[in-house]
């Protein structure tokens, strides 16, 4: 998810490396080292060993846990079923994008903490961006579907079960799948099909879009401009439509005389608001920069931001501030200390 965070800020450092590239100047140069590259280097976050293996066992818990913790929450809402709702269905996608994006990424990371030739074929490269890319777009796009349903909830609770039927939230899910696939494929396509220069070393952690797409030694504006609108598109829209849900959402809370039925409706989206805020939040932090465009080494924190530490927050947080999820939890916990006391009589 962090792809699309910086992609629009990041441009403007585009045109400019563009530009520079571009020149007379380098204009022989460029024509010699036009090729198709066989593998790209990651040059990763640290080239010293002692570090990269302190990297390698902090990620590789992280990771763990971060697995063991989506899995959880899916086996949860499957067996639990008082959790058979809209709001779960929705959850179970959230999850299930959590841990495909942190798969995306970081077991190539690993693999490359502990290999002294830290390199990434053709291939593998442009499905880490597919995926990667897709799944970013995708779990916007959920927040926003997620949001909604919290706005049915809140503000229409006596037709919510008729809204939000079956048919409804199948067709919402298959929309978020969809838009963030297709927005990735056709980004993928039209990024590898730029001939690579020979300089192959991609400063980041992964295959990152606009890391790969400076590469490229031929002019890249169709590419740009294309990023642009799936910034739009995939970041920008959810996020006013998430906005304007809370919106609706705050204002009727407001009008609530009971103390206790302000927060009964603040605690049905009191999980999935925090996890807009955390995600909506790194998006803001960024914007305000002081500087037109992130350093790289800013993008590789947004990068890890998103696909290592929101994927491990989220199952906690719908745990931890969610009584639903914590009495299922509970209950799979009694019903497994039941079965071991009667396998150990």
């Amino acid at each position: 998810m962090g792809k699309h965070l910086y992609l629009l800020m990041n441009l403007e450092g585009a045109l400019e490396w563009e530009g520079l590239e571009k020149s007379p100047k380098n204009a022989d140069k460029e024509n010699r080292s036009e090729t198709w590259v066989r593998e790209f280097i990651l040059l990763g976050l640290s080239s010293d060993w002692d570090t990269q293996i302190s990297l390698f066992i902090f990620f590789l818990i992280t990771y763990l846990v971060t697995v063991l913790g989506n899995f959880l929450i899916i086996l949860l809402i499957r067996l639990d079923s008082r959790l058979h709702t809209p709001m779960y269905f929705f959850l179970t996608n959230l999850s299930l994008v959590d841990v495909s994006y942190a798969t995306s990424i970081v077991p190539q990371m690993l693999v490359h903490f502990l290999a002294a030739h830290k390199a990434i074929p053709f291939v593998s490269c442009a499905a880490q961006l597919f995926f990667s890319l897709g799944l970013g777009g995708i779990e916007f796009v959920l927040l926003a579907v997620m949001a909604y349903d919290r706005y049915v909830a809140v503000c229409d609770p006596l037709r919510y079960s008729v809204i939000m039927h079956g048919g409804l939230c199948t067709r919402l899910a298959i929309t978020s799948w969809v838009s963030g696939s297709v927005n990735s494929l056709i980004q993928t396509v039209i990024t590898f099909q730029l001939p690579m220069c020979t300089n192959k070393y991609i400063d980041h952690i992964s295959c990152e879009l606009l890391a790969v797409v400076r590469l490229a030694c031929v002019d890249t504006s169709s590419n740009e401009i294309a990023i642009m609108v799936s910034s739009i598109v995939l970041l920008m829209t959810p996020f006013c439509l998430v906005l304007l849900s809370y919106i609706q959402i705050i204002s009727t809370i407001l009008k609530i005389q009971s103390t206790e039925g302000r927060k009964k409706a603040f605690h049905t989206c009191a999980s999935h608001l925090t996890v807009v805020v955390l995600c909506y939040g790194m998006a803001i932090f960024t914007y305000i920069q002081p500087r037109s465009s992130p350093s790289v080494l800013q993008e590789k924190l947004i990068s890890l931001f998103y696909a290592v530490l929101t994927p491990m927050l989220n199952p906690m947080i719908y745990s931890v501030r969610n009584k639903e999820v914590k009495g299922a939890r509970q209950k799979l916990l009694g019903q497994f200390s039941g079965l071991t006391s009667k396998l150990a009589i």
